[in-house]
């Protein structure tokens, strides 16, 4: 047979096959479809098919129907699993896959965990530490005693490495995906932290626990965070929903959560007494966590309008960007409220900015709480100074209805022993202002630092800000130790911070107390402290051992002592408002269980009425007055507009950019300045001065008032270039803006009524003429003779001496009341020599009796020459001012700087130049003790002149 052949009959035989087939399928079909058509009428089949089809209306509105009924059947599965003695490594893997799916059903096993009893969570934890601990670390013996005893801490940055940046030390759970966790696992390690809770119906964390004898419970959460219902949230998978119930208590959580002492408060009193959960933790990786998944939801609090044009509610003003103030601010502007922040320093925070360093607060959590406030309509207004810069009456008449006071505690304690004026002697707050604030530490930036490389530093103190400058001076450097007059045991820091502080190679020296510092005789630098070995006696009134001397003393070398010795209350509103009621420490006095002042209108919180006390304290007075606030309002519709409309001018007009509006070449090398401040302008007076940050990374400079026109609202500036950033300032040009003024600040002149053969001298030397100048004027408005001996090195650095100019216009106007005396060392112009031959000349006629006598001497310009006219003026017993404004850093008492050493009937105490002057009588100031003042970062700004070419 042909091949041909054998393929036709092969193909024929497969198509009778296949018609064979579907032959029979036909008819196979035909009586299916008979029998369907017959079951079709029967009953069960028709319910059915309408089950069916409700079924799939179910479906159609809402899908999850069909979803649960699997995850049930799966849950069902785990819960066997969960009844057997141990998880097996097989299931484990599972589960924990299904886990970090992150889906809904991995949230309802992590429900279903949640609400499982405790052994049943012993026995998953157990799992982890058996079968997943290669892959995760973290679980290996995590069952050891779990719950109580043990749990995943946070990440915490390696002591060698962190000690050398200011990185953040404490990077919490987030803090493990730079070592390869994913953010759901992150999500898992924190959830297995919230799975420690007890669920206790207590809720101490919360409410804290009722003592007796105590007034208050103790610990608790002083913001009323709902801690149980945040991990019953957690607990359950629903991170969102916890972090919006978080925020809708705290605004901060970011901060508090790092910088509250939670060993005190919510986790005190855990009832996992061992190893508390980790409360703050969890607090503060929710923002973090918010900010990773959604770019932090703050836009989910934006109110329908910007309440300053809905102008529905009446407008508050609140004094200091610290806690208290953040948190009053920003719960009163999400309930609709205009709101303005007034804060004395150029960049808001307050303590939290200037005293915290990054290293455990980064700033850009501190302006993510401003952005908050601002998205919700809150206005701030910085480089004013409440007390100064305006009352609080003014900021009434401004308009706004409540003023709430968190000004804190700023003024810093210093020992009061011998050797404290020496150079490299500080306050804590002007060691911390220079680094965090003014960012000294940086590439860049104006403000000097001492010097801290290969030195050896001495930090006196046991709280937090002594660890936060200890580490920062570490970082810097130093050879740090901190010297503690108690043991370790009674030290008030935070247990994380001095843990950490003794991690990084800080050495802490306890039971010592310096009571001498010596310094070097030619440089007048600290190198010694005189140390005396204490010994605890009896609880003092905190119920700490009080320390006391034992006789012996020891001596330890040093180059930088820093002292963090607690903080008073900040004279400057106290000060300015006489019927505002303060308690005997200074600290504002508030109404029982209120935040009220004794002001109408006017609230209080945090250090400013609490002395030294917590960013979480201060946040709760903060959310006090704000709730005392809302229950308040009993305003005419018309009444908050116009409110509205003068506070909202008003804050404007404040938060205007200081602009340069003339430029006046007055000599070689010095300029006048005519800046737009308006504010300032209406609230200047004589013999005050205005704190300056030239631009954004510049040092803060004093400089004396020299004029002002309240009514065109500018200001009057003489700047003589000297150091780096004064001659930077003078190149700046009309148009141009300072980063920031504040002021006025210091004490306004006194002025005495004087008979009419009597005169005021004022001694001027070189740009002391511009400071001179509005004092001199305010003694001849009074009716006061005045006598002017103004010196100046040579004739190219006159200013202001021609008829047409100041001083020739005020003797114009006040003829026969102003005598004028010029001198120069050259004699190039007037009398030869200096201001105090004259003054000689005058002092020794008033004692032969002839002449006008000599009332009192103003002496203002170099220190040297202060120093020689005092000295003079000493020896004829006639009064003498000295104006000191020279030597400030922030210029509002902050940071204890300005440190001026006067005699008291015998003894040596302390002044400082901002808040007690600037003008202090020169016969009590130790002037060999404060002259070295002014060269104590001579080297540092020959460096920056150096580096920016002005060498």
């Amino acid at each position: 047979m042909s091949s041909e052949n054998t393929i036709s009959s092969t193909q024929e035989g497969t198509s009778q096959s296949v018609l064979h087939r579907y032959l029979k399928a036909g008819s196979a079909l035909e009586n299916t479809r008979a029998q369907l058509e017959a079951l079709e009428q029967t009953e069960p089949v028709e319910t059915y098919h309408r089950q069916m089809e409700l079924l799939g209306r179910r479906l159609q509105n809402d899908p999850r129907v069909f979803r649960d009924m699997f995850i049930a059947d799966g849950t069902e599965a785990v819960a066997w699993e969960f009844r057997q003695e141990e998880l097996g490594a097989e299931f484990t893997h599972v589960l924990w896959e299904l886990l970090l799916r992150d889906d809904d059903a991995s949230r309802v096993l992590m429900r279903f965990i949640w609400d499982v009893p405790l052994k049943l969570k012993r026995k998953f934890i157990r799992a982890l530490d058996r079968h997943l601990s290669q892959r995760y670390p973290v679980f290996l013996g995590l069952s050891d005693n779990w719950p109580a005893e043990n749990a995943i801490p946070p990440y915490i940055r390696d002591p060698q490495l962190r000690a050398r940046d200011f990185e953040l030390v404490n990077q919490g759970y987030l803090g493990y995906m730079n070592v390869g966790y994913s953010a759901r696992e992150v999500e898992l390690l924190v959830w297995l932290e919230a799975l420690r809770d007890k669920q206790c119906e207590e809720k101490p964390c919360e409410v804290g626990l009722a003592e007796p004898g105590r007034p208050e419970p103790k610990g608790g959460c002083p913001v009323k965070i709902h801690i149980p219902q945040m991990l019953s949230l957690l607990g359950t998978g629903r991170f969102r929903q916890a972090m919006e119930l978080i925020q809708s208590c705290n605004p901060l959580p970011n901060v508090t959560g790092r910088v509250c002492p939670q060993e005190l408060q919510c986790q005190g009193v855990c009832t996992h007494q061992k190893r508390p959960i980790e409360i703050g933790q969890l607090e503060w990786y929710l923002p973090q966590r918010d900010k990773l998944f959604a770019g932090g939801g703050a836009e989910d609090s934006l109110p329908p309008s910007d309440p300053w044009l809905q102008a529905v509610k009446p407008p508050i003003a609140v004094v200091g960007s610290g806690p208290a103030g953040l948190i009053n601010a920003y719960l009163l502007a999400a309930e609709g409220f205009p709101v303005t922040v007034f804060e004395a320093f150029h960049a808001l925070g307050g303590v939290l900015r200037y005293g915290i360093p990054e290293f455990r607060l980064p700033n850009e959590l501190i302006n993510d709480v401003v952005d908050k406030i601002t998205l919700l309509g809150g206005r701030f207004v910085t480089n004013f100074v409440v007390g100064k810069t305006a009352t609080l009456e003014d900021l009434k008449n401004a308009g706004f209805w409540k003023i709430f006071v968190g000004t804190g505690a700023g003024l810093p304690r210093f020992m009061n022993v011998p050797g404290e004026h020496l150079l490299n002697v500080m306050s804590a707050n002007e060691f911390l202002t220079r680094v965090n604030l003014m960012q000294g530490a940086r590439e860049g930036y104006e403000t000097p630092l001492p010097e801290i490389r290969g030195k050896r530093v001495m930090v006196i103190g046991g709280g937090n800000t002594a660890m936060d400058a200890a580490r920062t001076a570490l970082r810097l450097g130093g050879d740090v130790t901190i010297v503690y007059r108690r043991t370790e045991s009674e030290m008030p820091a935070r247990v994380e911070e001095l843990r950490h502080a003794q991690e990084e190679g800080i050495v802490l020296k306890v039971l010592r107390a310096p009571c001498e510092f010596i310094g070097d005789d030619k440089t007048h630098f600290v190198r010694q402290a005189m140390l005396d070995v204490m010994a605890l006696g009896d609880p003092d009134a905190s119920g700490r051992r009080s320390p006391a001397a034992t006789g012996e003393k020891e001596p330890m070398a040093v180059d930088l002592v820093i002292m963090a010795l607690g903080n008073s209350p900040n004279p400057i509103i106290k000060d300015a408002e006489p019927d505002l009621h303060t308690t005997r420490w200074g600290t504002v006095e508030l109404g029982r269980g209120s935040q009220q002042t004794s002001l109408d209108g006017v609230y209080s919180g945090g250090d400013a009425s609490r002395g030294g006390s917590t960013a979480i304290n201060a946040a709760g007075d903060g959310q006090a007055a704000a709730r005392e606030i809302l229950g308040d309002m009993n305003l005419s519709a018309g009444d908050i507009r116009s409110r509205v409309s003068l506070a909202g001018s008003y804050s404007k007009l404040g938060a205007a950019p200081k602009t340069i509006l003339e430029k006046i070449e007055l000599a070689e090398g010095i300029v006048e300045f005519i800046v737009h401040a308006p504010h300032i302008a209406r609230a200047a007076r004589a013999g005050q001065f205005v704190r300056v940050l030239p631009w954004a990374n510049g040092e803060l400079i004093p400089l004396t008032l020299a004029d002002w026109d309240a009514e065109k609202g500018t200001l009057c500036l003489v700047v003589q270039g000297l150091g780096s950033s004064s001659m930077a300032i003078n190149r700046m040009q009309v148009g141009d803006a300072f980063a920031g003024i504040a002021g006025p600040l210091g004490r306004p002149s006194v002025l005495h009524a004087y008979g009419t053969g009597e005169t005021v001298v004022f001694t001027a030397g070189g740009v002391g003429l511009p400071p001179v100048y509005p004092i001199m004027r305010e003694h001849l408005r009074a009716g006061n003779h005045v006598t002017l001996i103004a010196g100046f090195r040579n004739d190219s650095l006159l200013f202001w001496t021609r008829g047409d100019e100041r001083i020739g216009k005020l003797q114009q106007r006040y003829p026969g009341l102003l005598d004028v005396i010029y001198t120069s060392n050259d004699g190039s112009y007037g009398v030869k020599g200096f201001v105090t031959g004259p003054l000689e000349e005058l002092l020794k006629a008033n004692r032969q009796g002839s002449g006008r006598e000599i009332a009192e001497v103003v002496t203002i310009g170099p220190p040297l020459m202060m120093r020689a006219v005092c000295d003079l003026t000493r020896t004829y017993g006639v009064k003498t001012v000295a104006s000191l404004n020279s030597i400030m850093v922030d210029a509002t008492g902050m940071c204890g700087a300005c440190m001026v050493p006067v005699n008291i009937d015998g003894r040596l105490v302390r002044k400082h130049a901002c808040i007690d002057g600037p003008e202090i009588d020169g016969h009590l100031i130790d002037w060999d003790k404060f002259l070295p003042r002014f060269n104590q970062f001579s080297a540092q700004e020959q460096a920056s002149k150096r580096r920016h070419g002005f060498a």
